[in-house]
């Protein structure tokens, strides 16, 4: 912990040991790390949300499952040397999930950049554009102008026409 990298993760089974609690080992690590590292909990169970899971939801779940253990396979062992291994690369502590439709691998490095880490949100959020448009569909009273950027032309039976592709 004490080199440029710093980062590790502890698995934790919850039926592991009945003294070697997650409060436990976060509490050892906590105080044993002053100054090098910082800790905290993640507890699946607590990051889930939306009641009980679709079968898509399970079946995507348990995709995503294989392809991380596949990836930390592959991972570890491109960087196993002599009975010790090298992570020390970027690529070698990644979220994955979904980008622009294909499921991907993103470095922790990269999201650095663009997260908000004191609301734990993106900086950039795709769906804030369609603010408006959700408004009109719930019958909000706003102008459509507010949503259209540019000038409003009006629709006449002479402006349709095959050649502009009406």
């Amino acid at each position: 912990m004490k080199t440029d990298i710093q980062r590790g993760l502890v698995l934790r089974n919850e039926k592991c040991h009945e003294h070697y609690t997650t409060e436990f080992l976060y509490n050892l690590y906590s105080s044993e790390g002053k100054g090098i590292f910082d800790c905290r909990i993640n507890v699946l169970g607590h990051l889930q949300q939306g009641g009980a899971p679709t079968p898509f939801d399970r079946n995507y779940g348990t995709k995503l499952g294989v392809k991380a253990v596949l990836w930390m396979s592959e991972k570890l062992q491109e960087v196993y040397r002599k009975g010790r291994v090298f992570a020390n690369s970027a690529d070698s502590a990644c979220v994955i999930g979904l980008r622009k439709k294909v499921v991907a691998f993103s470095p922790v490095t990269e999201l650095k950049k663009v997260t908000d880490f004191e609301h734990r949100l993106p900086q950039e959020q795709w769906w804030l554009n369609l603010r408006l448009m959700l408004k009109m569909l719930a019958n909000y009273q706003i102008s459509l102008t507010e949503y259209i950027s540019g000038k409003m032309e009006h629709v006449t039976r002479r402006t349709l026409s095959i050649e502009k592709g009406f």
